[in-house]
């Protein structure tokens, strides 16, 4: 079996040694002149640049780092004689890690535990899938070039104060769960923060504030089931406000971009369930933020945006006494109707009760293709089958009386855990398809059911040559039904919410940069602009949303921003941290075709 990620040491760089740039924090990075499209640009410092660190940098890095600096390469790579990367060529292949490459795939598990792997490729440029051509081209498109598969904080440290004092791009890696590309990036130094699996429990919390009950400390690489799974054994039971995906990392993205799930009916999104973080400070300050200390920081991290304003390494979350649940799933498709008129029809019906749904306290995840609408599942936390059925009759009834044929069926549960292991369904990764996405408030869908729907068929045909190539992935949800009032920095329209959709458009295989242009502007300037027009009251969400939209400030925190951005000048004044379209990157493009990370002058 081959070596994904080769140790350190174990390739010879000595002609690719450059200088070293060292800059304090309290001053600005010592960026790269570049000229790009007439556009003149500061850069971060990239392999070729004489700011480069020299070997020997990088083998000290190493040493501080106990030897868990990496050189990235590809997960497809072992298909592929050679590696052809920006350190020189690497023989690759080998039979069996293919095999088992082309097997796993789409499984998110087994992308997770690789060092760098991006689940959704698109943003990876897909230099390197697997293949059964071994003499295909391998390279490492926009990927990063090392990775510290970190083990201590003060291995998180060192990662980070080596790409401050040298200028490099700097991007903090835990599942790779990402639709958007924010966990990878062309010419990198990639932290990897999964290996921080700690979880405690506390009946009774002690930190500040009024809250005095049940929580969990989790550290930066805990995921959606490992969390739950946990908090079932617990005694009594007890759960906790994670997403419907059971890969996602819960301390990093998740909560910093807000994070929906099936409790936020009764207890908001994850942001509103924080208490408190342990993180280190771009200048490489370890500390706490709570609403007591480093408030500001606190409510930033509490939605504001991922790898923005510093990196989370736990947080403490609040817990709730396990409950009954129930489970209802409704499918309609092209087993039981070939006709897209009843097909359109019958989402319809469905969709124009989702407010009464959501007012019921219900939680819903569908997903909605060219005939093809499968709602899986409809929960009642709390409730049994029959009292979510009871709730459901209205739309049932619509469908008998249009004539609409439609699936369905029911299953009660001892508790939630029981429910999410059992109806959840798993994702599929390894695809390169692009995503947007528009939340629909209560007033839009009263107002506008009829409009939104023709924005769905919009979405899934955005174009005479791209029929049928779209999706959406649904949620049914009010983050406001029992939390109204924000605690966090997430967009206050989230408090009237009703439908978050995400939208999708699939990329061919091999697609050059004039057809990805294309279809980003199909997806920016069709889809979702079929989305925003018919919910004009909505607004998008930050993990699961198009970072290209127009007004992008607004439409993902609304009146928090000003605030927000002027927390990310106090925390990271320098740009240390960068993700697409958060907080403090208005002057920040990544050029040259997808690769350097630069500050417009």
């Amino acid at each position: 079996m081959m070596t994904w990620f080769l140790p350190f040491l174990a390739v010879n760089f000595s002609a690719l040694i450059g200088g070293d740039v060292v800059s304090s924090s309290s001053s600005p990075p010592l960026l790269v002149e570049r000229t790009w499209n007439n556009t003149k640009y500061g850069c971060k410092c990239y392999i070729g640049d004489d700011c480069w660190p020299s070997e020997d940098s990088w083998a000290k890095l190493n040493s501080t780092v106990d030897g868990t600096l990496l050189v990235n390469i590809p997960p497809g790579a072992s298909c592929h004689n050679t590696f052809d990367g920006p350190l020189g060529t690497i023989p690759t292949y080998d039979a069996a890690a293919c095999a088992e490459a082309i097997d796993k795939w789409s499984d998110e598990s087994w992308g997770v535990e690789k060092p760098a792997a991006e689940l959704w490729t698109y943003f990876t440029n897909d230099t390197c899938r697997p293949t059964s051509d071994p003499a295909a081209p391998c390279t490492l498109g926009y990927y990063g070039v090392y990775v510290i598969m970190a083990q201590s904080k003060d291995h998180i440290k060192a990662g980070v104060d080596f790409a401050r004092e040298n200028n490099l791009r700097l991007i903090i890696r835990n599942t790779g769960h990402d639709f958007i590309g924010r966990s990878t990036g062309w010419g990198a130094l990639i932290i990897n923060t999964h290996s921080f699996q700690d979880v405690e429990f506390t009946t009774e919390y002690s930190g500040p504030g009024d809250y005095k009950g049940g929580a969990v400390t989790i550290g930066a690489g805990v995921q959606g089931r490992a969390l739950l799974t946990q908090a079932h054994a617990q005694n009594p039971p007890v759960a906790a406000l994670t997403g419907e995906c059971p890969t996602v990392g819960v301390a990093g993205g998740l909560v910093q971009g807000g994070g929906h799930g099936p409790l936020t009916p009764l207890y908001g999104l994850v942001a509103d369930t924080a208490l408190t973080f342990d993180v280190l400070t771009t200048d490489g300050k370890y500390l706490t933020a709570n609403s007591e200390e480093n408030p500001d920081l606190f409510w930033a991290l509490k939605g504001g945006g991922p790898s923005t304003f510093a990196i989370v390494l736990s947080v403490t979350l609040k817990t709730f006494p396990e409950q009954k649940a129930a489970g209802v799933f409704i499918n309609i498709n092209s087993t039981l109707t070939n006709d897209a008129d009843v097909f359109w029809e019958g989402v319809k019906s469905f969709h124009k009760y989702s407010n009464e749904i959501v007012a019921a306290g219900l939680y819903a995840y569908f997903e909605l293709m060219p005939l093809r609408l499968h709602i899986q599942p409809i929960v009642g936390v709390g409730k049994t089958s029959a009292e979510v059925k009871a709730i459901l009759q209205p739309v049932f009834d619509e469908f008998k009386a249009k004539g609409i044929p439609y699936d369905t069926g029911s299953k009660d549960f001892d508790t939630l855990f029981d429910l999410y292991t059992d109806l959840f369904e798993d994702e599929t990764a390894g695809t390169a398809d692009l995503t947007g996405g528009w939340m629909f408030t209560h007033q839009d869908v009263e107002e506008n059911n009829d409009e939104i729907i023709e924005a769905f068929k919009t979405v899934m045909s955005p174009r005479d040559d791209l029929k049928e190539r779209g999706f959406i992935i649904g949620h049914l949800w009010d983050a406001g039904l029992n939390t109204p009032v924000s605690n966090s920095a997430t967009n206050p329209r989230f408090r009237k919410s009703t439908d978050f959709t995400i939208a999708g458009l699939s990329v061919p295989d091999g697609a050059t940069w004039a057809q990805k242009e294309d279809l980003h502007d199909v997806l920016t300037n069709i889809q979702d602009a079929a989305l925003r027009k018919a919910g004009p009251n909505g607004c998008a969400y930050v993990n699961e949303g198009d970072p290209y939209q127009p007004d992008w400030q607004d439409h993902f925190w609304g009146s928090e921003y000003p605030k927000l951005l002027e927390t990310r000048k106090k925390w990271d004044p320098h740009g240390v941290l960068y993700a697409v379209s958060t907080p403090g990157t208005e002057d920040w493009e990544v050029i040259e075709y997808g690769t350097r990370l630069c500050r417009k002058y």
